[in-house]
């Protein structure tokens, strides 16, 4: 039996309705585990439910966002293991043992992955496939469900990444990249999420945006040749097509071949220079 003590930490921005059912549960079924909800500057009801439910509150004084109150959560916590899950009713609380159990295993940080029929919409399971594509192009591990707020991590491990991480909504995506690219052994147990009570609170365009951002953030971070490479090799082909063109046609070499082909072994440049910055970053962080 494991001996490491263990922390549930849910975000939550107006959502009283949905933790008067979702409090109880938890702490019934765990109540040797430290229950903290981080009310995110909720003008609800959401603090007097926590506090009649017997759980710790940390109150923002306004809004920060998921990720601000995700890392806020992580620094007040005493377990060395954290349970993070969304607050407005998706998550089936009984799931947290299934996702303990395979992070004993062997792992350092354990994902819900979402059935395809837990996403709301047809928009928001393409995105998310897509999103799971690229990422995991990006990183080389195969990744299930990059989104997914559903996860158990160890402390320690967390604790390395936590100042990368977003405010809002994409801490998930960033953090799940960065076990990758790291090398920490991340896995993935299959769960079907509920339909949320009440109104969802990321907007699909403005955050889809986002999580795009935060791929290719954390991409050119931890594998930027993975990310140049491909576009220096795209400038160098255009522009020995374009060579070959002009050579064939008019028989001479144009300014805008030479400009395409210099460009191309510019961005491979920068690509190589990041990929040794990145090396020296793990060797300093492995050294502490």
């Amino acid at each position: 039996m494991s001996s490491n003590t263990i922390s549930i930490i849910l975000p939550a921005k107006n959502e009283a309705d949905n933790l008067k059912t979702l409090l109880p549960k938890l702490t019934q079924l765990y109540q040797a585990y430290e229950i903290i909800v981080v009310d995110d500057g909720s003008n609800d009801n959401t603090v007097n439910v926590c506090k009649s439910s017997g759980v710790s509150v940390i109150t923002h004084p306004y809004s920060m966002g998921n990720g601000a109150a995700i890392k806020n959560g992580a620094r007040n916590a005493k377990g060395d293991i954290l349970v993070f899950m969304d607050a407005d009713g998706q998550h089936n609380p009984e799931d947290i043992a299934r996702l303990l159990k395979k992070l004993n295993t062997g792992f350092d940080m354990v994902i819900g992955a979402r059935a395809s029929s837990s996403h709301a919409s047809l928009f928001r399971r393409f995105a998310n496939k897509f999103y799971n594509k690229i990422s995991s192009w990006m990183t080389s591990q195969k990744i299930e469900d990059l989104t997914s707020g559903f996860r158990v991590i160890r402390a320690k491990q967390f604790g390395k990444f936590i100042h990368l991480l977003p405010n809002k909504f994409s801490y998930p995506t960033t953090i799940t990249m960065s076990f990758f690219r790291s090398g920490f052994p991340v896995a993935y147990i299959p769960i079907t999420a509920s339909k949320r009570g009440g109104k969802s609170h990321i907007n699909i365009l403005r955050d889809g945006i986002r999580f795009l951002l935060i791929i290719f953030k954390i991409g050119t971070l931890y594998s930027p040749l993975k990310l140049f490479l491909p576009i220096s090799l795209m400038h160098f082909t255009i522009g020995i097509s374009y060579y070959l063109y002009t050579y064939m046609t008019y028989g001479r070499f144009t300014n805008m071949s030479a400009l395409l082909i210099i460009t191309s072994i510019l961005i491979f440049l920068i690509g190589l220079v990041s990929e040794q910055i990145t090396a020296l970053l793990f060797q300093q962080r492995e050294r502490q």
